[in-house]
């Protein structure tokens, strides 16, 4: 391959990975993975000057202002990124061009937080404007709604100058993250891959409660521009900040020499995985203001400061056993525990092994010898097995097909690596069951929220989806207790739920959470068999007749129905009176049976629960996202990415009233 023909190619893979990272907040690669591509392609171009371009990623930064995230604004200082280094000669060149171009200079090394860029502006002590790095150069988008409920955000400066602009960044700490991730797995919805993903996307959210509840944190790690007041370095601006109780950079170091700025630097090493958050490098900063104004800044990064990034820390080591553990949702997570070694400074003995695919790949079995390495994101992971030193016994570990938990059958969810637990009382996601079963799309019992179904699992009162159905029976104990509080707000529950047993059969059987068998298939699927009693002995064959109805889900569905456990609960819900019978609606038929179809933007006249249900009624099914499946895309005002990609690939759309004449036709 040629020069020409590689830097295309790696201008077109940065570019992929660099969207994914800062406008999707779903990367793919680890930093180290996009730091090397991005380091061969400046060398690429350093060796052939006639191919760097202007839109070369090397030339400009990362990310783009989205409008949807917020109001654009423009940036009074740019947000510039930071050049990386990844050696101690780096390190030493940096401080001896400073020392050779600036009189006599200091430097701050100080901790390099991993999360998301945001600049605070402040006239008169007064929070006017938060704002996200966009693109670095010209737009940044507006969260100051979000920002003045982060607890490190103060929204009034005591003792202020008449306009002043600090930079900092917005990360969230480990502990809060998994809560969040919890929370997420508990709701059914999908985890987020690290804090700094999670931090991105919350301070973008637009209910600014959904922020709040998700604890952000922020770090200030620079003043961008002040006007009425003086500084003469960086760190006499840190000192102004902290007595105006601005949370700056933790344990930063000023150093002279270049020995000095390299122990700072292996000291933050060292402690990176003490820290109650994750870094990604130490920073380089050039001290003194007026030697930054004499240095500048190219398009791209300023020419004061470079930032270090740690080389993945990897060592050997035997693994001693793999442990299983059963989430919330179900799904069974097997973690290596081998002989405890030394990373980051800190000792590790346990690492993620995701599921059997990576199992499988890995090529793992106990008693293997492993090499385990800390990322930047500081969580330990397996990279390979040493098979040359592997025992004669050796056997690959597989997942079992019981539960560990409570040896209920295990099954592979559709799609996904996931082995999950098909209990409906297993102990370990039994909250799970009970919020899936109470839910919207499910039973629909208002004001059974989660903090109630926690309480009422932990004392004993639920160990199974039909225990909800006696709680009237403990109607005293429960006001008396004020678990759900006080008699007029256990009544008021207590009747939600009796309500509920008028339900439709196939709000049922979507809330008994069989695998595969969410609320479109759950009306598919009774529209055939018209009630549980049918449904519950019918066999692989007759279920595959169901239209979407695969081999797979038939399978997780008669495998359901054969689990003793599962027929004593619907027994026992059928003896308390729930409707196991579908409910024929008025005005339903089968026009857009076969169809499917996505509801995206703001209708003239109908939301979009009740476009679904429309569509749902003449027999369409109505699904999340596009796809080359989709037959249509009813949409409305801004109607965003889904439409965007419905044209893309040439999949009609029509507005309400189309939908109308559709209808009528």
């Amino acid at each position: 391959m040629s020069a020409e023909e590689r830097v295309k190619e790696l201008r077109k893979t940065l570019e992929y990975h660099s969207n994914r990272y800062y406008n999707m907040d779903s990367p793919e690669i680890t930093d180290y993975e996009y730091d090397m591509m991005m380091n061969e392609l400046k060398a690429l171009e350093k060796e052939h000057p006639e191919l760097v371009t202007p839109d070369s990623p090397t030339q400009h930064v990362g990310g783009t202002a989205k409008r949807e995230a917020g109001v654009l604004v423009r940036h009074n200082v740019p947000m510039l990124s930071l050049q990386d280094v990844f050696s101690r000669e780096e390190i030493y060149r940096f401080v001896e061009e400073m020392q050779e171009q600036l009189d006599d200079p200091e430097f701050v090394v100080e901790y390099k937080i991993d999360g998301l860029s945001m600049t605070l502006r402040y006239e008169n002590g007064e929070l006017v404007l938060a704002e996200t790095r966009g693109d670095g150069i010209n737009f940044g988008e507006d969260v100051t709604a979000n920002a003045k409920v982060i607890k490190d955000v103060k929204k009034k400066l005591k003792d202020a100058p008449e306009y002043l602009e600090i930079r900092g960044e917005v990360y969230m700490k480990t502990e809060n993250f998994d809560r969040v991730n919890e929370r997420q797995e508990l709701l059914g919805k999908k985890p987020f891959a690290n804090p700094r993903n999670c931090a991105a996307g919350t301070l973008r959210q637009l209910d600014s409660a959904v922020t709040k509840e998700r604890e952000l944190s922020l770090f200030i790690f620079n003043i961008q521009q002040v006007r009425g007041m003086e500084f003469e370095t960086h760190t006499q601006g840190y000192e102004y900040l902290k007595k105006q109780g601005v949370t700056v950079i933790d344990d930063y170091k000023v150093c002279k020499s270049a020995d000095e700025v390299w122990d700072a630097i292996t000291a933050i090493g060292e402690n990176r995985g003490n820290l109650a958050y994750d870094i990604d490098g130490a920073v380089v900063k050039v001290n003194r203001y007026s030697d930054r104004e004499k240095l500048g800044a190219t398009t791209k990064v300023p020419r004061w400061a470079v930032a270090y990034k740690y080389p993945p820390e990897e060592k050997e080591t035997k693994l001693l056993d793999i442990e299983l553990s059963v989430g919330r949702t179900g799904r069974i997570t097997p973690t290596a525990i081998f002989e405890p070694i030394r990373l980051c400074g800190t000792s590790v003995s346990r690492a993620t092994l995701h599921n059997q695919d990576f199992i499988d790949d890995l090529d793992i079995g106990i008693g293997d010898t492993i090499v385990v390495y800390k990322s930047g994101e500081i969580i330990p992971k397996v990279k390979e097995v040493r098979k040359e030193k592997r025992p004669s016994d050796w056997v690959r570990f597989a997942i079992p097909d019981r539960c560990p938990v409570c040896g209920a059958k295990t099954e592979r969810e559709k799609d996904t690596a996931d082995i999950k637990c098909t209990s409906l009382t297993c102990p370990a996601q039994l909250e799970r069951h009970i919020i899936n079963f109470v839910g919207r799309d499910a039973m629909d019992i208002k004001g059974f929220g989660t903090v109630y179904i926690e309480e009422l699992v932990r004392l004993g009162y639920i160990k199974d989806v039909a225990d909800i159905y006696d709680l009237k029976n403990h109607r005293d104990e429960l006001i008396e207790q004020g678990i759900i509080g006080k008699e007029k707000n256990t009544d008021k529950l207590l009747l939600a739920i009796e309500s509920s047993k008028e339900n439709d059969a196939y709000k049922l059987l979507t809330g008994l959470g069989i695998p595969n068998v969410g609320k479109a298939a759950a009306k598919g699927i009774l529209k055939v068999f018209k009630n549980i009693d049918a449904l519950v002995g019918a066999s692989v064959e007759d279920l595959k007749q169901v239209n979407d109805i695969g081999e797979i889900s038939a399978i997780c569905i008669r495998d359901f129905f054969d689990e003793e456990e599962n027929q004593r609960i619907l027994k026992r819900l059928k003896e308390s009176g729930v409707n196991m019978e579908l409910q024929e609606e008025e005005g339903a038929d089968d026009k857009f049976a076969g169809l499917t179809f996505v509801v995206t933007g703001t209708l003239p006249s109908l939301g979009r629960k009740e476009a679904a249900e429309l569509l749902e009624k003449h027999g369409a099914k109505v699904s999340g996202s596009v796809s080359k499946k989709t037959s249509y895309v009813l949409a409305g005002e801004a109607a965003g990415s889904k439409l965007t990609k419905a044209q893309n690939l040439g999949i009609p759309v029509i507005s309400e009233e189309e939908l109308y004449k559709m209808l009528e036709e």
